[in-house]
């Protein structure tokens, strides 16, 4: 059987450090050994190289066998009791004995292997009462604590008590994991770390996605040196994820930054919050120090308990700032917009307003004018800010405690106002609510340069070796918003956008009334226009046609003065004519007869025995089979007979006068936009017609496509067809070509339908 080491050689540097696959490093520390079984078999399949060390059997002879026939049944059997009561997912530990040693195991399942980290048992290990007896009096000093500071404090404390630890940290990252210890217990003699920052580097992601999967990790002596992993050589590229192994060997990047310092054996314990690692328990000591596996899970507890209070304790630090915010929103909420300005400068002056999100200042915008208070800002450059979040905000609001990152242009502008909410107001415009804080300068004490993690040197790659104290001042950025801040603002703003659209509304509404008020107006002079037409101006036009006529039959009068007066009268003549056609389109909006069932047929027979009557030369009307409609009968009567009328005054010369009025049958829609069926209607005629271009001009009023002198009529006949069409819910339209004749189609709603 061959046998070969699954150790990772793989060469590290600057460009792939951050990628290091520290998860299968392929060695151990040695203060323990590890045995890797298959899960079917059992059979020992991995088997690291210090055996010897702890039990007389070495790694060859060890490998490709069963574990019963290595250690025997009894110890088998112990095994899969462990396994198969799932004591293995929880934190009790394995005690075994093996070819007559005593020792502590750790079991854990990878892949398809088990595997087994044994250590050897500890006759000196504190008894489960003492390690209880720490715990219980923690418990009672966790719940004297209020704030996440002191509760820190009094883990780490805790923790170098039941470990006895040089130095006990409390590490809590921030957004971009860098690093801050936030508490401390230490020796007396040891220099203080509290307070310092550590940049996002020193623990790289692959370091941090491990944190995650594997709660505890402990180095037992710096200076070791890396035990082998062996298995049978019957796979290409064979490897071991030791993840979740205790015993896993260490990157030398990071051992190395350890001894820079001077570190000699460290204990790491997760602390996990909202399914992300929001802090370390980093315990140091300055000589080799290993613990017992009981130990180790007491000390695991203090992170549980820990981590167990986080979010109640950030809670309790938020409850009254989200009290407070409440308070002051019920308060400005109850606050009445109105549409004059002054009303705006009440509103912005609300103290409640500011409150809401504890700001130092707030703008408003609303319709080009600029309401602040507490603001620093000059009206333009309120309105610069609000063009920019408005174009360049990834949705109506936009946070943030470092205007900076977005404008490193205008750094004037962002020490003045240093972080804000932005919320819109009218997607199609600049209105908007911008609430501000200001510039929270800050110092930050770094354990040495964050920008000099990781160096390359003349012995590769290296960590940084210098912790001297590193000072770095943090301007343009002012206090962070709190969640309830936030969702306040967004909540009040969206309460204020609705009150700015009722105003719209109701100036929407005075608007209206106002052009209606007006309409009344110029309504009532028109019919007032209507009475002095139809009374006034009638009067003189008869005595002008009376004067010219008796001047006509008098004797010896010139040729030109008779010309003249012909001129006169029939001048007259067409004035009264238009004074006429105007008084009957504006009368036709009053009309309030009542709509009746008509038959199309008998009465515009009636119209057509009219016309032929009396007429002085020949003409054809034809009427077709047409239907009954729902109308106002003398309406009706007057719209055909304009038809016809139109159609004989605009006849051929050479042309006897031909008029057909047909039905189309079945009733139709009128375009696939309108609503409904119509009974449709054509009135076709042999006349000049006109050119098509004009086939919608036609039916405006005072319009003619022919000179005066050639055709009579005042331009409203074809106007006052259409408002009759309207009147009756229905649509007329022409189509027409020079010297072939019109057709007039009408469409009426079908009965029932108006």
């Amino acid at each position: 059987m061959k046998i070969k080491d699954i150790v990772n050689r793989d060469l590290v540097n600057l460009t792939n450090c951050e990628q290091e696959p520290i998860h299968i490093p392929g060695s151990i520390q040695p203060h323990g050994f590890l045995l890797g079984l298959k899960l079917d078999s059992f059979l020992i399949d991995y088997c690291s190289g210090n055996t010897l060390d702890f039990i007389e059997a070495s790694h060859t002879m060890i490998l490709g066998k069963r574990f019963e026939e290595v250690f025997g049944l009894e110890a088998m059997k112990s095994l899969l009791d462990y396994i198969t009561t799932q004591q293995m997912l929880s934190s009790s530990l394995l005690k075994m004995t093996l070819l007559g040693c005593e020792f502590v195991c750790t079991v854990h399942k990878s892949g398809e292997v088990y595997i087994l980290e044994l250590e050897p048992g500890n006759p000196h290990y504190k008894m489960p009462n003492e390690v209880y007896d720490h715990t219980s009096q923690f418990l009672t000093y966790m719940h004297s604590t209020h704030s996440m500071q002191d509760l820190c404090s009094l883990v780490a404390k805790g923790t170098r008590e039941v470990t006895g630890y040089d130095r006990v940290m409390i590490y809590r990252f921030d957004s971009h994991y860098n690093g801050e210890v936030y508490a401390e217990s230490r020796r007396d003699d040891l220099e203080p770390f509290l307070g310092l920052h550590y940049p996002h580097t020193d623990i790289p992601a692959q370091a941090r996605n491990l944190y995650m999967k594997n709660l505890l990790r402990i180095i037992a002596d710096i200076d070791y040196t890396p035990v082998p992993v062996f298995t049978v050589d019957d796979e290409v590229g064979k490897n071991l994820d030791l993840s979740l192994s205790i015993l896993r060997s260490t990157s030398p990047i990071h051992v190395q930054y350890l001894h820079n310092m001077g570190v000699g054996a460290t204990l790491t314990i997760s602390l996990i919050y909202k399914q992300k690692l929001w802090g370390l328990i980093a315990c140091h000591h300055y000589s080799p120090k290993n613990l017992t596996p009981e130990i180790k899970q007491a000390a695991l507890l203090q992170g549980h308990f820990i981590t167990s209070q986080i979010g109640l304790r950030q809670s309790q630090e938020e409850y009254e700032v989200s009290r407070k915010v409440n308070s002051a929103f019920d308060k400005i909420d109850t606050f009445n917009l109105s549409a004059d300005k002054e009303s705006f400068g009440e509103f912005i002056r609300q103290p409640e307003l500011l409150q809401i999100c504890n700001a130092s200042g707030v703008s408003l915008i609303v319709d080009g004018n600029v309401y602040k208070n507490g603001v620093v800002h000059s009206d333009e450059e309120v309105i610069f800010l609000a063009d920019f979040l408005t174009e360049h905000s990834i949705s109506t609001s936009f946070s943030t405690d470092k205007l900076l990152n977005q404008l490193p242009n205008h750094k004037s502008l962002c020490e003045k106002t240093a972080g804000l909410i932005y919320h819109s107001l009218d997607l199609d415009s600049n209105n908007c609510i911008i609430w501000y804080r200001p510039e929270t300068k800050s110092e930050v004490l770094w354990a040495g340069d964050p920008t000099k993690s990781i160096t390359l040197d003349k012995n590769g790659l290296s960590p940084r070796n210098s912790f001297n104290l590193w000072k770095e001042i943090v301007d343009c950025t002012s206090k962070p918003w709190f969640q309830s801040e936030l969702d306040a603002t967004a909540s009040y703003a969206f309460s204020l956008q609705r009150q700015l659209n009722m105003i719209l509304v109701m100036k929407e509404e005075e608007k209206y009334r106002t052009l209606s008020e007006m309409l009344k107006e110029a309504n009532a002079e028109l019919e007032n226009i209507n009475w002095i037409s139809s009374h006034d101006l009638q009067e003189p036009l008869r005595k002008l046609q009376l004067i010219s006529s008796h001047l006509l039959v008098e004797q010896d009068m010139p040729p030109h003065v008779i010309d003249m007066l012909k001129r006169l009268n029939f001048s007259a003549e067409r004035m009264q004519t238009l004074l006429a056609d105007i008084l009957q389109y504006a009368r036709l909006k009053n009309n309030n007869d009542p709509y009746e069932v008509l038959g199309l047929e008998e009465l515009i027979k009636v119209i057509s025995d009219d016309e032929v009557e009396s007429s002085d030369f020949q003409i054809s009307i034809t009427i077709g089979k047409l239907p009954k409609i729902k109308g106002i009968k003398f309406l009706v009567k007057q719209l055909f007979a304009n038809l016809i009328s139109n159609s004989l005054k605009y006849a051929k010369a050479d042309l006897i006068p031909k008029i057909e009025i047909l039905s189309s049958g079945a009733p139709r829609v009128f375009t696939p936009h309108v609503d409904g069926l119509f009974h449709v209607i054509t009135v076709q005629d042999n006349g000049i017609g006109f050119d098509q271009e004009y086939a919608e001009s036609i039916f405006n009023i005072f319009t003619k496509l022919h000179i005066s002198s050639e055709y009579t009529g005042s331009g409203i006949g074809l106007a006052l067809c259409k408002k009759i069409m309207q009147k009756h819910s229905g649509h007329i339209k022409a189509t027409s070509a020079v010297g072939v004749g019109t057709t007039i189609t009408l469409y009426f709603p079908v009965a029932g339908k108006l």
